[in-house]
């Protein structure tokens, strides 16, 4: 003997999920996007507060050399933010250079640079900042 089959009726639960799967996908897949988007904002937030510091301990390594004023390591700390990143990220920094005597005498350049980091979505600007400084001991001249 076979089972017997009800057909089912327009009311039916079945039929009141139907497109659920559609909806849920959509949903699911809006996560994953912003979470996405959120772990690679964080990579290039990372990156670029790198790239800074690196520049700002170049620029004052620059400065540094006794031929040099140690004004220019400001100019070349943004110089080298832009070739590694963009120069739409180094327009966005601000870096000064001085003069500084430590605690044991010595003259040391000193190159601070802060701005903010652009952001992955265009519309919400500049939130992220970077400040960073960066040393080098000044050469007898």
């Amino acid at each position: 003997m076979q089972p017997r089959t009800t057909p089912l009726l327009a009311g039916s639960q079945r039929d009141g999920e139907r497109g659920a799967a559609v909806v849920e996908f959509v949903f699911v897949s809006v996560l994953v996007v912003v979470l996405l988007l959120a772990v690679l904002q964080v990579a290039v937030y990372v990156h670029v507060r790198n790239v800074v510091t690196a520049s700002a301990q170049d620029g004052a390594r620059f400065a540094a050399n006794a031929d040099v004023p140690s004004s220019a390591g400001a100019d070349r700390a943004v110089a080298v933010v832009a070739r590694a990143t963009s120069p739409r990220t180094a327009e966005g920094l601000v870096c000064s250079s001085v003069e500084e005597v430590d605690a044991s005498g010595l003259t040391l350049v000193v190159v601070r640079c802060s701005g903010a980091v652009p952001t992955l979505l265009a519309g919400l600007g500049s939130l992220l900042p970077v400040e960073v400084t960066g040393r080098a001991v000044e050469e007898a001249r």
